[in-house]
């Protein structure tokens, strides 16, 4: 595999009223782009604040793009079947050109039936509004006609048709990105069947993967995301402490929901929610055993279902930056962190 890029992603989840979470979710992509990160990604969640703070990932990109330089924006994911199609066209092609070309779209399907009859939609027929709205959305970036003919999509924006990321949980899924030639999107953690209770995270995803490349049509390069949580702090007994608190409060979640969450504890439920935790050392040689990331092209890392403390987070950022992904493959695109750090 050749150099990987890093990613940080955040569901902006800090203990915080919303305005002060998207101020430290700022200030952790600004962290991440003077440590050289690659490429910065939001979540949209609607109206469970403890799912995710962020409604609007378009527009706290466009505020992200004026406060960094060089680091690339994702959306991570728009829940396409409860947009507009044109106007996502229309909002992302005028963000792409603000942030001089940063911006990359992730998309999918959405992962939260309750949502959807706010919108009008029925989650039942996702899948087939989600393939409509894509057609859409790639029909305008191509500057095709638009629905009479007699609109096409200003400002144009050919470049976007290359910065399309689908996110899926399936083989069919995997297989329908890569006949696109678009990125695949592999998630953090994926649900068990129960023909398979106890399969790692790289089994699930594995057929993804290979479903991705078979389809994929020839001459057209790879661009395989692999999110992970993953968070790094100075100590073990540091990293444990602030999970068991972070992981308590997701379980309770899960289980509220009527999830199934295994009993025991904090190791318990970081082998359950698929988290990487600890010091430098534990958590290269945690990421070193899943074989997905031997096939990524871009290893993307949130703090969540841990999400502790702002500092925290900060420190996990430097960590891996700086001791994990090395280790890994990744070298930064600035020679000094501190050069960056001095401007922000």
């Amino acid at each position: 595999m050749s150099r990987p890029r890093l990613g940080f992603f955040t569901r902006l989840l800090d203990d915080a009223p919303a305005d002060a979470r998207y101020r430290l979710a700022a200030e952790q992509i600004r962290h991440a782009e003077a440590y050289g990160f690659d490429s910065a990604w939001v979540a949209q969640h609607h109206f469970d604040e403890a799912e995710g703070g962020l409604p609007a990932p378009l527009v706290f990109l466009s505020h992200i793009a004026a406060q960094t330089h060089r680091i690339r924006l994702g959306t991570g994911i728009i829940t396409l079947p409860l947009e507009n199609p044109i106007r996502v066209a229309e909002d992302a092609a005028v963000l792409d050109l603000l942030s001089g070309g940063r911006l990359e779209v992730g998309v999918g399907n959405g992962g939260t039936p309750s949502s959807f009859s706010a919108f009008g939609q029925d989650s039942a027929n996702r899948s087939a509004v989600y393939a409509e709205h894509l057609g859409v959305l790639v029909d305008a970036w191509s500057g095709h006609p638009l629905s009479d003919g007699a609109n096409h999509l200003y400002p144009a924006a050919p470049r976007l048709l290359g910065a399309i990321w689908e996110a899926t949980f399936s083989v069919s899924g995997g297989a329908r990105a890569g006949k696109a030639g678009n990125g695949l999107m592999l998630s953090r953690t994926q649900p068990r069947t129960e023909d398979a209770p106890h399969a790692t995270l790289a089994e699930i995803q594995r057929p993804i993967v290979d479903a991705y490349h078979e389809n994929l049509p020839p001459g057209v390069p790879p661009r395989i995301m692999a999110s992970r949580t993953a968070f790094v702090a100075d100590s073990r007994a540091e990293a444990l402490r602030l999970a068991e608190a972070g992981l308590g409060r997701a379980a309770r979640q899960f289980k509220a929901k009527g999830h199934p969450v295994p009993d025991g504890g904090v190791e318990q439920l970081i082998a359950a929610f698929d988290v990487h935790v600890g010091t430098p050392d534990d958590v290269l040689a945690s990421l070193q055993a899943d074989p997905t990331l031997q096939r990524a092209t871009d290893l993307v890392f949130q703090v969540h279902s841990v999400d502790p403390p702002h500092p925290f987070v900060l420190r996990s950022i430097e960590l891996l930056a700086t001791e994990v992904a090395p280790a890994l493959g990744w070298a930064p695109s600035i020679p000094d962190p501190s050069t960056e750090l001095s401007r922000t």
